[in-house]
């Protein structure tokens, strides 16, 4: 490789290094800003009620009421939907940036696709972005935009670990590797439903639900893809056998993960050269695990739910990292 490609090389390792952790910040903000109920704190998009930062002078927030009579001003809930959309626009630029570093290292074997296909995902999450305002918080909609920010997170992981010479794991991994990120992405999906219906606190209690190891539930309900839910769904509008189907639905899902992902996670331990991913995926299942708990039995603290969102998401790059780890060839990059 010539010196300008290793440059560039390193550039894009260091570039890609900061998405992700820019990345994370943007996931972390996201789930504060819901668990807020701060995604409608600017009814309109991009800006915050015709303006591009929170309005603040006597006559601004007089403008503000007269443009949206329906959505009175509320800076506390403004303010951290504004906070999220400055950092997720800046982690668009930083893709950008990275596209742009990609194109220039292609003649020396850099990878391409990747790149671009990021580019297309954060273009297609600002208008999910958008879509989350203007329908009103549509439930569909909202667990839409977080899985695609949790993708985001994911390829640029993706791609700052294409960056690094990493020794490989035994491939009979391969397998349990692939299903447990499968399960870790379908009880994310579980855990944006339970988020966006406003299902967290349908069973107060653990570990029985409503008192009752198999409450009554509507599940027909709870997963209707297609429910009326207008015009505003801050709140939620579900009944609660809704609701609690939902929230049990995430349950299974955790013991179906910690299941899952704890044997693999021992698997990697056990073997060569994954002493301290296997730890690492351990831990953070335990992290996981027990956060979730506690958003039931202290009634879903503001910050114990935002640790459980970001921890789900540092879960889903260590299953990412047996996989990448599993697959790839013992030649270094």
């Amino acid at each position: 490789m010539s010196g300008a490609g290793t440059r560039t090389s390193s550039w894009l390792q260091r570039a890609a290094g900061l998405a992700v952790a820019l990345a994370f910040v943007v996931v972390v903000l996201g789930a504060y800003t819901r668990l807020t109920d701060a995604g409608l704190g600017c009814p309109d998009w991009p800006g915050c009620y015709g303006y591009l930062s929170v309005p603040g002078a006597a006559a601004n927030l007089a403008t503000a009421a007269s443009r949206f009579p329906d959505a009175p001003f509320e800076a506390h809930k403004a303010w951290p939907e504004m906070v999220h959309r400055y950092f997720a626009g800046s982690l668009g630029v930083l893709i950008l940036a990275l596209a742009g570093l990609a194109l220039r290292g292609r003649a020396s074997g850099g990878a391409l696709k990747l790149p671009l296909l990021l580019v297309g995902l954060v273009v297609l999450q600002a208008a999910f972005g958008m879509w989350t305002v203007t329908l009103k918080l549509w439930p569909q909609v909202v667990t839409t935009h977080l899985l695609g920010g949790f993708a985001t997170l994911a390829l640029l992981w993706l791609l700052y670990l294409r960056q690094r010479a990493l020794s490989s794991l035994a491939t009979r991994l391969r397998p349990h590797a692939v299903i447990a990120l499968i399960v870790v992405i379908v009880q994310i999906a579980l855990g944006g439903w339970t988020s966006s219906n406003y299902a967290a606190l349908a069973c107060p209690d653990f570990p029985t639900c409503q008192g009752q190891w198999w409450p009554s539930m509507d599940a027909a309900a709870g997963f209707d893809f297609f429910q009326d839910v207008g015009p505003n769904y801050l709140g939620g509008l579900m009944e609660g056998a809704a609701r609690i189907a939902i929230h049990m639905a995430h349950r299974i899902g955790a013991i179906v993960v910690l299941f899952v992902v704890g044997t693999l996670a021992l698997r990697v331990w056990s073997s060569r050269g994954g002493r301290r991913l296997g730890t690492t995926v351990l831990l953070l299942l335990a992290a996981q695990i027990g956060l979730g708990i506690a958003n039931v039995e202290l009634a879903l603290p503001i910050a114990v739910a935002t640790a459980h969102n970001a921890t789900g998401a540092l879960l889903l790059l260590g299953v990412i990292t047996v996989n990448y780890r599993s697959f790839r060839s013992e030649v270094p990059r």
